[in-house]
């Protein structure tokens, strides 16, 4: 059938989204029959079969249930009305932006974090999405009255919604509450002081200095999104431009710094500390399986006494947690595993399997470390030959670094 049957006759193109009157199902069902209509009112098949309208499921929903947008639909609504409940605030015009950009973002902050990679809240890539999303969320909460933890109480809405067509979200309900509840306690502790330190900034000001978006970013943790924002009600524009050379300028010395140390993280090349070198490894390894993939290195600093590791993680390692992973290191070292080495291009590494996360380093050629079938990863070595010759492991202590970084202490012999 080319048209849907609305009972209704065409409004003379006065049709809008929702009207529901029989010309506006008739020129959306061309596009979705992929016919073109002639001038003589014949339907013939076009030639390519990939005509995209750009609606997605929300739009064509709101269309299809005679709404003006996708809030107004089944899919919003349930969403809408908890935050009515969680703020105790009613929707009206002046909640409206609040209200659409929390149920949007939660709602999406909900689905990323149920996905089976793993992305939690950080600052690279994904996570850093992630955490923009989580973010903006907190600080719109804040406008409208949302008492602390109004994410997890909204999310606990949106697993519910969706988890018969996404099973994964009920699998990983928890890590779902339990990221959005750390990252949400983690911003509110700031945002406050940098809520004031904007007005201090903003006072009299026509513009915002590129230095002054960096500190809010790095000091209180506002994405230049959020600065953005903003600057915008506030009537004044932020430097983008010199926004992004203070991040670069950042960016270099940290390289820099880093670069000082001998490869790999190791202050010198003596026995212990090569020993300690491959422990790293180990407990990268470790850490992911207990942790999740979504535990990434972060830095290393080797000496013959101790290695420090750092790496992407929102939270303290309970007690049990640091129990097994010092347990799966020390099994690794009991099995006495060699340890091999191969010269692959990066991205035959990465294929192979391999973890890397300083592409910026890699040369045409790099080296794959592998401890059988428990760590992979590409290094600049030096590593010891098998296992066994680092006895014992024991993590030491653990710490907070920075915003969804920890840092370990560990030692070997």
């Amino acid at each position: 059938e080319m048209f849907i049957d609305t009972g209704k006759k065409p409004c003379n193109n006065k049709c809008m989204p929702g009207c529901g009157c029989g010309k506006y199902f008739e020129i959306w069902n061309n596009v979705f029959m992929e016919f073109n209509k002639t001038k003589d009112g014949k339907f013939i098949p076009l030639k390519q079969k990939n005509v995209d309208t750009g609606m997605g499921l929300e739009r064509t929903t709101a269309m299809l249930q005679g709404v003006k947008s996708a809030y107004d639909t089944e899919l919003f609504q349930p969403l809408l009305k908890k935050v009515e409940t969680i703020s105790e605030k009613k929707l009206t015009p002046s909640t409206q932006t609040s209200f659409r950009v929390i149920v949007d973002h939660v709602r999406a902050s909900t689905f990323v974090l149920g996905d089976q990679r793993g992305v939690s809240p950080s600052n690279l890539g994904a996570g850093y999405v992630l955490r923009r999303l989580i973010r903006r969320s907190v600080r719109h909460g804040r406008l409208i009255g949302a008492q602390q933890g109004f994410t997890q109480r909204l999310a606990e809405t949106v697993i519910k919604q969706y988890s018969n067509d996404y099973p994964e979200l009920n699998e990983k309900k928890q890590f779902i509450l339990d990221q959005l509840g750390l990252e949400e306690d983690k911003f509110s502790k700031t945002l406050e002081r940098g809520l004031n330190q904007f007005k201090r900034i903003v006072d009299g000001a026509k513009a915002i200095s590129g230095k002054d978006a960096f500190i809010l970013f790095t000091t209180y943790g506002f994405p230049l999104e959020m600065t953005k924002e903003l600057a915008k009600e506030h009537n004044v524009t932020v430097d983008e431009k010199g926004f992004e050379r203070e991040y670069a300028n950042h960016v270099k010395q940290s390289r820099e710094s880093m670069q000082k140390t001998f490869k790999g993280g190791l202050a010198d090349a003596k026995v212990e500390t090569t020993k300690l070198h491959t422990a790293t490894h180990l407990l990268h390894a470790a850490l992911r399986k207990v942790l999740g993939d979504s535990v990434q290195q972060k830095g290393s600093n080797i000496t013959s006494d101790r290695l420090r590791f750092d790496f992407s993680f929102d939270r303290k390692l309970t007690d049990d947690e640091i129990a097994k992973v010092q347990e799966l290191v020390n099994k690794t070292i009991q099995q006495n595993i060699p340890i091999t080495k191969e010269l692959l291009s990066p991205s035959d590494a990465k294929k192979s399997g391999a973890l890397g996360f300083f592409e910026s380093k890699y040369g045409d050629t790099v080296s794959v470390y592998t401890v059988g079938k428990f760590s992979k990863e590409i290094c600049g070595g030096p590593h010891v030959a098998s296992t066994g010759e680092l006895k014992k492991f024991t993590i030491t202590k653990q710490e907070a670094v920075g915003s969804g970084v920890r840092r370990i202490k560990a030692t070997v012999g």
